[in-house]
């Protein structure tokens, strides 16, 4: 099935990681891509593998947004949707967190998809039905040691997604997603340490870790054609982690 022919969608942090694995799904379906990262020739590369346009941009930078997300609409004659899949992470117990890491953090994980939203909003407006995908994590549903600024920034991007998702219906469907444990280059510093790898995957009852092309599936079915009533919800795809 093609599920996104004629959709036109902006994926942040589209260079690697879940961006880029939602980014080949979506192309996979047919819809039309720009693909944004603060790391340009990686934006490209991609942008390349699956013609899709790049735009280089910082997501906690509101001016760049605005820039990148005109340059979109005006490459693919509109935005229709967003993923908001860019985002950083410091794994640190709390005393050794520097206030440099929290603003860090917030900057790019909760200021980062409101920039996006709000550069992007004029361009949603004009297409009912358009919708916004924000990346959380199952640490913003259920946090855990040496994660707090992480799980901050996370537990508020649910929080925007609800409040988005209330004020901009009916034309505009706002969801979150909540990943667990999954094999990235962001993650890779900590799931390549044996001890800290079993540890995570002892936390779910599914017994191991995810993979980027499942959070890309989750983020299709909140995208495509049958979710269309669905709006507000922070959805784990994260092995049962919340449960357990």
């Amino acid at each position: 099935m093609m599920r996104l022919v004629g959709r036109r969608i902006l994926i942040t942090g589209a260079a690697s990681g879940l961006g880029a694995a939602i980014a080949t799904r979506f192309a996979g379906e047919g819809a039309h891509l720009a693909l944004l990262d603060r790391d340009e020739k990686g934006a490209a590369a991609k942008a390349e593998e699956l013609a899709a346009f790049a735009v280089g941009a910082d997501v906690a930078d509101l001016g760049a947004t605005e820039n990148a997300a005109q340059r979109a609409a005006q490459a693919m004659g509109g935005i229709d949707g967003i993923v908001n899949a860019a985002g950083i992470l410091y794994y640190r117990a709390f005393e050794m967190t520097e206030i440099s890491h929290w603003q860090q953090t917030i900057a790019t994980n909760l200021t980062g998809p409101w920039n996006v939203c709000w550069a992007a909003l004029p361009y949603l407006r004009k297409n009912f039905g358009a919708t916004i995908i924000n990346i959380a994590s199952g640490l913003g549903l259920r946090p855990a040691p040496h994660y707090a600024a992480y799980a901050a920034s996370k537990g508020g991007l649910i929080a925007l997604t609800k409040a988005l998702a209330v004020e901009l219906a009916p034309a505009i469907r706002v969801n979150a997603l909540c990943p667990g444990a999954v094999e990235t280059p962001m993650t890779a510093p900590l799931l390549g340490d044996p001890a800290l790898r079993a540890q995570a995957a002892a936390n779910y009852p599914l017994a191991r870790l995810g993979e980027p092309d499942e959070i890309a599936d989750a983020a299709l079915f909140l995208t495509g054609p049958d979710s269309t009533f669905i709006t507000g919800i922070a959805m784990p795809v994260d092995g049962g982690r919340a449960l357990h």
